[in-house]
C-alpha cells in the first residue's frame, strides 16, 4: 500500500521537526508542486538530517498494517495540528484518505480546524460531504468543528444550517456557535443564542460567558453586559480569569471603565491579558495619566511585560504626545526582546510621528524589512500626512504598491487627505478596482474629496453607493452640502438620515446647524434644530452649543446666540469669535470690544480670526486709534502674520474714518498685491467721500482685477455723477455695455415670501417692497428680518427708519456688508451703512 503525501516545498522545515517520530521502514511517495521538481520517492530516517535525505529513482512501499499506519498517520496529524501546522495537516488528510487508512471523528475534527485557520472553505466542503457519506457527521465534536470551520470561512448560514441538523449538541457545539455570530459582527444574534441555549437547558461554561462578552463588547451593548454579569456571578464564575478578562473589555469599550476597574480590583488571579486589557481600556477611554499609572503597577507587580502591554502604553504616549517616554519604553521593549514584534514598532511608528519626529518614525520602518504589512505602511503614510509632508506620503503610497502590498480601506482613506498632491479620481479608481467604495470609512473619504472640490454631486453619487452607511458618512454628508452653502440639501439629508433609522450624535447636529447659518435659511428652521438637538440632549455639546452661537449670530438675533453663549459650560474659540463678530456686524461695537477683553482674562489661544473681529468691531465703532492698536497687538504680540483679510478690515477702518491717505499707506505697506475686496472698500469710499482721483485709481484696480464685476463700474460712474462730469459717466455707462457687464439685480427676501412675489421684489428697491410684504401679512408687532443681497442705499435706509417709527415694528435688515438694527425710527449702524 502506498501513502501520498501532497505538500509545498516551503513547508520543508515543519516537515523536518515532525518527520523524526516516523519509523525508519515508513515510506511515502512525495509529489511536490515546485514548478522545477519531479515525483519522487523518499526513504526516512529519523537520526538522519532533513538536508541528508536521499531521494532514491525508483518508489518504494512499506509494509506496515493499515491499523499501525494509521495510528503512525494520525499521531503525526495531530502532532502538526498542536504545532499549529495546519497546511501540513490539510496535506497529510489527504495522504491518509487515498492510503485507505481508517479515518475517526477525531481526525476529521482535526483537519476541519485546520480548514478553518486557513480559510480554506474548498476542502472544507470535501470534508463535509465525506463526513455525511461516512455516517460521521453524528459525531458531536465532528458537527462542532464543521460549524466552527464555516463561520470562521463567513459562512454564516452554512454553518447555521449545520448546526441545526446536528443530533446532539454540547455546550462546547453552542459555544461554537456563539462564537460565529460574535466573529461575523452578528452580536444581536449572538445573545439570543445565548438565551436559547439556556432555555434548551444547556448551561454555559467560562469560555460560554467570555465569548458572548466579547461580542457585546464590540457593540457595546452595555444594558445586556450588565444583565450577563449577574449571570457569572450566580453561576460562580466571577473568579474565572477569561471571564473576568471579558468583563473588562466590555466595561472598557463602552465607557465604564470603573466598572471594568472594580472587576480588574476583585480578581483574585491575574494574567497578562488581564493587565493589558486594563491599560488598553484607560487608553480607548483617553484616561493616559491613569494607563501609565496601572503601567506602573503592573511593573511593580512584576507582571510578566508583553508586546501587547508595550504596544498599548504607547499608544498613550502617541495620544498625549509623550515623545521622552515613547523613547524609554523603546529601550524597555528593546531589553525585553519586544523591539522586533510588529504591533510595538507600528505602534512607535505612530507615536513618533504623532510627536512630529518623522525621522525616528522612518527610522523604525526602515529596519522592518520583510515584515512590513498594511498596516505598518498605513502608518507611516498617515504620520507623513499628519506633518503636512503629504508628498512623502504619496511616495510611500505609490512604493507600497510596488512592493506588492495591496492597500486596505484604511490606508485608501487616509491617502485621500493627500489632495492636490494626489488627484482623488485616481484613488476612487483604485478604490473601484479593489472593491472598497462601499466601505462607509473609503466612502465617507471619497465623498469629503469630492466636497473639497466643490463637487457636491459627485460626492452624493459617492454616499448612495455606500452599503451600510453609518453615522459618520450621513453627517459627513450632512456637513457637505453646509459647506457647499445648500441648506436645503443638508437639511432633506438630515431628516433622511432620521427616517431610515439612523440617530443624529452631535456632529450631525453641529452640521446640520452650520447650514442654517446661510443667508438663505430659514430662521425657524434653525431653531427648530435647536428644540431637537435640546430633545435628544445634545446642546450642551460643544460643538452643538458653538454652532448654535454662530448661527443666531449670524442670522440677525444676537440675543438669542448671547443667550446661548451664557449657558455654556465649556466655551470653544469658535464661541468666542462668534460672539466678538456678531456683536460688530450688528453694529455694537464696544459691546464686542468688550467680550474680546472677557476672552483675553481666559488666556485662550487667540487666532487671526479673532482680531478680524476685533478690527470690524472698532471700525463699525469709529474707533480708529484702538483699530490700529489691536492690529498692531496681533503681530508684535501674538505674533499673527497678516493675511489679506487683516489690510482689507485696516482699510476699512480708515475709509470709513474718511482717512483715506491713510488707507492708501496701508495697501502700499502690504507685503502682496491688494485683491479685489480692498480696491473695493476704497472705491466705495472714495465714492461717500467724493475723491474722484482716488476713486478712479480704485475703479481702474478693481476692474483689471475682476472684468465682469458691475460694482466698479456703477461706483466710479455715481463718483463721475456726483461731480457733474456727465461725459466721464456716460463713458464708463457704455464700457460696461461694450464688455457686456450687467449690474447685478438687487433682491431682498423675507422668510415667508412666495416664488410668485420674488419677481416683483426684483424690479425695484426690494427692501422696501419685502418690508411691505411683511407688514401686511404678519400680525402688529411682529418683528421683520429682511435680508439682500446689495448694499442698502440711503433713502432707503432712511425709509426704514420712519417704517419702524410708524408702524412701531423691530426690522432686521442683512445687507451685504452688515445687520441693521431698526427700532423707534434709529438704526444700530449710527446711519453709517
Amino acid at each position: 500500500m502506498t501513502l501520498y503525501l501532497i505538500f509545498q516545498t516551503f513547508h520543508g522545515p515543519r516537515i523536518k521537526q515532525t518527520f523524526k517520530s516516523i519509523p525508519t521502514q515508513f515510506y511515502f511517495q512525495i509529489h511536490t508542486h515546485h514548478p522545477l521538481s519531479k515525483t519522487h520517492a523518499i526513504a526516512l530516517n529519523p537520526q538522519a538530517s532533513f538536508l541528508d535525505i536521499k531521494r532514491p529513482v525508483v518508489h518504494h512501499t512499506f509494509d506496515l498494517s493499515p491499523q499501525q499506519g494509521s495510528l503512525q498517520c494520525n499521531h503525526f496529524l495531530f502532532e502538526s495540528s498542536r504545532n499549529n501546522s495546519h497546511p501540513d495537516v490539510v496535506n497529510l488528510f489527504l495522504g491518509i484518505h487515498r492510503s485507505g487508512f481508517s479515518i475517526d471523528g477525531s481526525t476529521l475534527s482535526c483537519v476541519l480546524k485546520a480548514c478553518a485557520c486557513l480559510f480554506d472553505e474548498n476542502v472544507g466542503n470535501q470534508v463535509h460531504n465525506y463526513c455525511v457519506k461516512s455516517g460521521f457527521f453524528e459525531d458531536v465534536s465532528v458537527g462542532t468543528s464543521l460549524v466552527d470551520m464555516y463561520f470562521k470561512n463567513g459562512s454564516v448560514e452554512e454553518g447555521r444550517r449545520v448546526f441545526d441538523e446536528m443530533g446532539v449538541r454540547n455546550v462546547v457545539s453552542w459555544t461554537s456557535l456563539l462564537a460565529g455570530y460574535a466573529q461575523n459582527g452578528l452580536s444581536v444574534e449572538a445573545l439570543n443564542c445565548f438565551f436559547r441555549m439556556q432555555t434548551e437547558g444547556i448551561k454555559p461554561n467560562p469560555f460560554t460567558f467570555a465569548t458572548v462578552l466579547g461580542a457585546l463588547a464590540d457593540k457595546a451593548i452595555v444594558e445586556k453586559g450588565v444583565q450577563v454579569h449577574t449571570m457569572v456571578i450566580k453561576n460562580g464564575f466571577d473568579t474565572s480569569i477569561y471571564v473576568c478578562n471579558s468583563l473588562i473589555n466590555m466595561y472598557s469599550k463602552s465607557g465604564m471603565v470603573r466598572d471594568a476597574r472594580a472587576v480588574f480590583d476583585s480578581m483574585v488571579d491575574r494574567n497578562d491579558v488581564s493587565w493589558n486589557t486594563m491599560v488598553a481600556g484607560y487608553v480607548t477611554n483617553g484616561l493616559h495619566l491613569e494607563a501609565f499609572e496601572m503601567f506602573y503597577y503592573l511593573r511593580l507587580g512584576g507582571v510578566k511585560l508583553t508586546s501587547m502591554i508595550f504596544a498599548s502604553i504607547i499608544k498613550s504616549c502617541a495620544n498625549i504626545e509623550e515623545l521622552g517616554f515613547a523613547r524609554q519604553l523603546q529601550c524597555q521593549a528593546l531589553k525585553g526582546g519586544f523591539e522586533f514584534a510588529l504591533n510595538v514598532r507600528t505602534a512607535l511608528m505612530v507615536a513618533y510621528s504623532k510627536c512630529k519626529d518623522m525621522d525616528a518614525a522612518f527610522k523604525i520602518f526602515s529596519t522592518m524589512h520583510g515584515i512590513r504589512n498594511v498596516v505598518s505602511w498605513t502608518a507611516m503614510i498617515g504620520g507623513y500626512l499628519q506633518n503636512g509632508t503629504a508628498e512623502q506620503a504619496v511616495h510611500l503610497f505609490c512604493q507600497m504598491s510596488r512592493e506588492g502590498i495591496r492597500p486596505n480601506d484604511y490606508t485608501i482613506s487616509t491617502i485621500l487627505a493627500a489632495q492636490p498632491v494626489i488627484s482623488p479620481f485616481e484613488v476612487h479608481a483604485q478604490a473601484i478596482k479593489s472593491n472598497y467604495e462601499k466601505s462607509p470609512s473609503v466612502g465617507t473619504a471619497l465623498l469629503d474629496a469630492y466636497v473639497m472640490l466643490g463637487n457636491i454631486v459627485g460626492a452624493s453619487k459617492v454616499f448612495e453607493r455606500i452599503d451600510e452607511k453609518d453615522i459618520v458618512a450621513w453627517s459627513a454628508m450632512v456637513a457637505g452640502y453646509a459647506q457647499m452653502g445648500d441648506t436645503e440639501g443638508s437639511v432633506k439629508i438630515f431628516i433622511q438620515m432620521v427616517k431610515d433609522g439612523v440617530e443624529p450624535n452631535e456632529y450631525t447636529f453641529s452640521s446640520v446647524i452650520n447650514a442654517c447659518c446661510s443667508p438663505t435659511a430659514a430662521v425657524e428652521q434653525g431653531k427648530q434644530l435647536h428644540a431637537w438637538s435640546i430633545k435628544l440632549r445634545f446642546n450642551d455639546a460643544l460643538c452643538v452649543s458653538s454652532s448654535l452661537v454662530t448661527m443666531y449670530a449670524k442670522r440677525g438675533d444676537i440675543d438669542s446666540a448671547n443667550e446661548v453663549f451664557k449657558r455654556q459650560r465649556v466655551r470653544d474659540l469658535v464661541s468666542w469669535n462668534s460672539m466678538v463678530s456678531g456683536y460688530a456686524q450688528h453694529g455694537n461695537g464696544r459691546k464686542s470690544l468688550e467680550v474680546f477683553k472677557d476672552m483675553q482674562k481666559q488666556n485662550l489661544e487667540i487666532d487671526g480670526v479673532t482680531f478680524i473681529g476685533v478690527i470690524s468691531a472698532c471700525t463699525h465703532a469709529g474707533l480708529v486709534d484702538e483699530g490700529q492698536r489691536y492690529f498692531n497687538m496681533m503681530v508684535k504680540d501674538h505674533h499673527i502674520e497678516p493675511t489679506m483679510e487683516h489690510y482689507s478690515c485696516m482699510v476699512d477702518l480708515y475709509s470709513r474714518a474718511g482717512m483715506l491717505g491713510k488707507a492708501m499707506d496701508i495697501i502700499n505697506a502690504m507685503p502682496f498685491p491688494a485683491g479685489a475686496t480692498v480696491w473695493r472698500t476704497l472705491l466705495a469710499a472714495s465714492c461717500v467721500h467724493r475723491n474722484l482721483e482716488l476713486g478712479k485709481l480704485a475703479a481702474e484696480k478693481l476692474i483689471s482685477l475682476q472684468p465682469q464685476d458691475s460694482a466698479a463700474y456703477v461706483l466710479l460712474s455715481n463718483i463721475y455723477a456726483a461731480a457733474g462730469n456727465w461725459k466721464e459717466k456716460n463713458k464708463i455707462r457704455k464700457l460696461m455695455d461694450e464688455r457686456k457687464v450687467k449690474k447685478e439685480a438687487g433682491y431682498s427676501w423675507i422668510e415667508d415670501v412666495d416664488e410668485e412675489h420674488k419677481e416683483t421684489i426684483l424690479s425695484q428697491h426690494s427692501e422696501r417692497l419685502a418690508i411691505a410684504f411683511g407688514l401686511i401679512t404678519t400680525t402688529a408687532g411682529t418683528p421683520l428680518q429682511i435680508v439682500k443681497n446689495l448694499r442698502v442705499c440711503g433713502d432707503c435706509h432712511t425709509v426704514i427708519k420712519l417704517i419702524s417709527m410708524i408702524e412701531e415694528r423691530y426690522i432686521v435688515v442683512r445687507d451685504s456688508n452688515r445687520f441693521h438694527h431698526f427700532k423707534k425710527g434709529l438704526c444700530s449702524c449710527g446711519d453709517y451703512w
